[in-house]
């Protein structure tokens, strides 16, 4: 088991400072527990919510995973967060952003690591055959306003198999357990958020805004 002090809590205003995200990361909030970020992050948003901002849980009792699949979010253990984008793609185009997301983790933590993460379509990524991370994209059409898309992630971090329920232990895995070692769970997030802005600047169009961060 690893050392409980270092699942350290995340900070919005550490993370904006260290992000300086042109659209990914622009607004940060960080819950100490919400059902599942995927819905919180629609209680923060208005319908002239710029995209770009990011809603990270400590715990979530009720995270969601694909075809309603729970995903276990052990306290403190993992990075579960929600960002709120609108990119210019079709309602039915939503395996786009799926796609971009699990690819943009995949190269962090293989650039980060030097591990060798695979992508199980359609939203998972793998470590030697176990889940480490998943990406639950939901698009939401609105009135005169172009699509709002929601793409909620949850990477295992610093969980050991204790953490997991007997049924997922042999099919998932944390970054902690194939390192052999615990993470700086905020040095992560911050390398994630940077890689999401890029590569989602790159390949979808994004406004420039001010950001601004919240902790609650």
């Amino acid at each position: 088991m690893f050392p409980a002090e270092i699942s350290d809590r995340l900070c919005a205003d550490h993370l904006l400072a260290q992000v300086l995200s042109v659209t990914i990361g622009r607004q940060i909030i960080v819950l100490e527990q919400t059902g599942s970020t995927n819905d919180a992050i629609l209680e923060f948003a208005t319908g002239n919510s710029q995209e770009g901002l990011v809603l990270f849980a400590e715990h979530q009792t009720a995270g969601r995973g694909q075809r309603g699949n729970r995903w276990e979010s052990a306290a403190g253990k993992g990075l579960w967060f929600s960002m709120l984008l609108r990119p210019e793609i079709q309602i039915n185009d939503s395996g786009r952003l799926t796609i971009w997301a699990i690819e943009t983790i995949s190269d962090v933590i293989r650039t980060e690591f030097s591990l060798e993460p695979t992508v199980k379509l359609p939203n998972d990524v793998q470590l030697y055959g176990r889940k480490v991370a998943g990406v639950l994209v939901e698009m939401h059409a609105q009135e005169k306003a172009p699509y709002l898309a929601i793409v909620g992630v949850g990477i295992n971090v610093n969980q050991s198999p204790d953490d997991f329920p007997p049924e997922l232990q042999s099919r998932a895995i944390s970054l902690a357990m194939a390192l052999h070692r615990p993470l700086d769970r905020q040095k992560l997030a911050v390398a994630l958020l940077q890689n999401l802005d890029r590569t989602y600047r790159k390949r979808f169009t994004a406004p420039r805004s001010t950001p601004a961060a919240t902790t609650l």
